[in-house]
């Protein structure tokens, strides 16, 4: 079994991975740990150095290197992720897939409060980030609209998200 969870970042992916996953009794990864940990590098660092063509290149091999290993697990990807390579067919094609969707008000307040830790927003004014946000949440609904599953975020807690995911066929 595996089980992909995708959305805008601030969604939760990292966080239901895991409770998912121990309630299935496998292993929750974390696309970006595992870029991080084959590459030896941080993704701040894969973009800076090598650029985003290449970490998307590097983000494409290994999804499929974790697609077609026998291993069940919850997989939490990037937020744009299922944007790229033909990454969202091979997710389909491949697991269950679900999109943890949130508005552009749930996700502009858990980002708020991340911000100094989340390099691609870290920068961005008030007016800035929603104007950011609003713009990739245009540009990737179609990506993540593929889900097998759409579960709205907004106004939930986590064991309502984690519920509604487990009754997702």
């Amino acid at each position: 079994m595996k089980v992909i969870l995708l959305g805008y970042m601030g969604s939760g992916k990292s966080t239901v991975s895991k409770l998912i996953a121990n309630k299935l009794h496998i292993e929750a990864l974390d696309l970006d740990d595992y870029i991080i940990e084959k590459e030896g590098y941080s993704i701040n660092d894969i973009f800076k150095n090598k650029g985003e063509i290449h970490f998307r290149l590097k983000e494409n091999e290994y999804l499929k290197e974790l697609l077609n290993s026998d291993k069940s697990f919850v997989l939490a990807l990037g937020g744009g992720t299922p944007c790229y390579a033909n990454n969202m067919d091979l997710i389909v094609k491949n697991t269950k897939s679900v999109y943890l969707k949130g508005n552009i008000n749930t996700l502009l307040e858990r980002l708020y409060k991340e911000k100094e830790s989340r390099p691609l927003i870290s920068d961005l004014n008030d007016d800035k980030l929603i104007e950011f946000i609003a713009k990739h949440l245009f540009e990737r609904a179609p990506f993540y609209e593929r889900a097998d599953c759409v579960i709205s975020i907004d106004n939930k807690s986590i064991s309502q998200i984690v519920d509604e995911i487990e009754n997702c066929d």
